[in-house]
């Protein structure tokens, strides 16, 4: 059984109805129902030159069976079914689920890399991360809490509505 660390975002249909959807998806794929717990959602501005409404992010932590490709493709498939289309990098989309940490595995293969690569700067991950995970040590032994500032809480927002799982 691996814990494992989950970001979420979107930006159109609804988003926080997005992520609610998603944080019931990812109910089937934890262990046990007790397992699953998710951060506030938070309100962020969106990377990258393209125009597009702010995000909803959070992020959801989980124990599970499934291995890192089949955890992978798992999420993907939430994804698709909530309508993703992959068009533009750092576009707007209906979903986003990225695969955060693997327990303290290190993985890095075409199709995953674990930690996610862009994790450590941005504030939309490491804030929700820590709000589920204040005690959390990455792999490489960084304390989570070493890379939180004020300055980093300050670029979000917490979202008007909060998930009801």
């Amino acid at each position: 059984m691996a814990q494992v660390y989950v970001a979420l975002g979107a930006n159109l249909a609804d988003p926080i109805g997005q992520l609610n959807c998603a944080c019931e998806a990812l109910l089937s794929l934890a262990n046990a129902d007790d397992s699953l717990s998710v951060s506030p959602f938070y309100r962020s501005a969106p990377m990258g030159d393209v125009e597009q409404p702010d995000y909803v992010n959070a992020v959801a932590g989980f124990s599970t069976d499934l291995s890192p490709i089949e955890l992978l493709d798992a999420l993907q498939a939430i994804e698709n079914q909530q309508g993703r289309i992959r068009e533009l990098r750092w576009g707007p989309r209906t979903l986003d689920l990225d695969l955060l940490l693997y327990d303290d595995q290190c993985i890095d293969i075409p199709r995953l890399v674990v930690p996610h690569y862009g994790m450590r700067e941005r504030s939309f991950v490491l804030v929700p991360l820590s709000d589920i995970a204040p005690e959390l040590i990455l792999p490489d032994g960084t304390a989570l809490a070493s890379l939180i500032n004020d300055s980093l809480k300050a670029e979000l927002v917490l979202a008007d509505t909060l998930i009801a799982v």
